[in-house]
């Protein structure tokens, strides 16, 4: 062998060797592609899509304001049927008149096109847009609450809308009910934010002295709402929720109708102490701390 040939035949075992052994360096590992970053996510947009387009949404409305209906008779002829609360209902029933009282958004107007321009645009609700989608007069009937009031005001029934939008957009609301073919009797029948209720403090947004006004002249036969505070006033915390409902729970299905709202209500803030100041993570933060685990 040539002294070329020994040369290259040690250079090829002298790498081999180093190949074989365990501290050799290796080449650098090129990292791997970023992932683009996807839209941030969105707490609404699985309950608005929900709303929007589960067939399921419609038949709970369509069940809850049918049950109703049903009970409406019995409700007219027993003269001791009152679906005001105990701190509500300052008078006595005899002689007075059948009514039931039913919120507005989210109860007989479907306001779900708003919360999706809110998640299409990024941002959270604020009066000024609020207002914006009001005064539009857009929001359709949900589904059975239509046939309902009519079929209590066939019955002469009289329909109270209560509601908590401000006190400028009451004309709206209600061209908007007009228009939607809900019966409307008089002005006097809708109850917005801005009701004076003499002899009755109200506290905030509160209803309970609108729902006391129209058990001075009323026998309040039904409630109807998406919020807890629709029925009765709270305490909003979730113990406090859940003590307000708890001597009315036998009247749910009879004189109290729940219909589902998981876009918003006072449930959420229940969750973060009501103070809607926090930033917005502090506020989800709090909602994940509230899971059941």
């Amino acid at each position: 062998m040539s002294k070329i040939s020994a040369s290259l035949v040690l250079s090829a075992a002298l790498l081999a060797g180093c190949a074989g052994a365990p501290n050799a360096r290796k080449a650098p590992v090129a990292p791997a592609p970023a992932v683009p970053a996807g839209p941030a996510a969105n707490d609404n947009l699985n309950a608005v899509a929900w709303t929007q387009t589960a067939i399921e949404h419609d038949l709970i409305y369509r069940e809850v304001y049918r049950q109703a209906g049903e009970k409406l008779a019995a409700a007219l002829k027993d003269s001791k049927w009152d679906a005001l609360p105990k701190g509500d209902r300052k008078g006595k029933l005899k002689g007075l008149k059948p009514a039931v009282i039913v919120d507005v958004d989210e109860t007989v107007l479907d306001n779900s096109p708003y919360q999706a321009r809110l998640i299409q645009s990024g941002g959270e609700f604020n009066e000024a847009t609020w207002a914006q989608w009001c005064r539009e007069k857009a929001a359709r009937a949900l589904p059975g609450a239509l046939e309902f009031a009519r079929l209590a005001a066939k019955r002469g029934v009289t329909v109270f809308y209560l509601s908590n939008r401000a006190q400028d957009l009451n004309e709206v609301t209600l061209e908007n009910l007009r228009e939607a073919g809900f019966p409307v009797a008089g002005d006097s029948a809708f109850l917005g934010l801005g009701t004076v209720v003499e002899g009755c403090e109200q506290n905030g947004s509160e209803k309970g002295c609108r729902r006391e006004l129209v058990g001075r002249k009323y026998r309040v036969l039904m409630q109807f709402g998406d919020q807890i505070g629709d029925f009765v006033d709270v305490l909003n915390t979730p113990e406090g929720r859940r003590a307000a409902v708890e001597p009315y729970l036998d009247w749910v299905g009879q004189r109290w109708f729940v219909l589902p709202n998981p876009t918003y209500g006072s449930w959420e803030p229940a969750l973060f102490n009501n103070e809607w100041s926090q930033a917005p993570e502090l506020r989800r933060r709090a909602k994940m701390d509230a899971l059941l685990k």
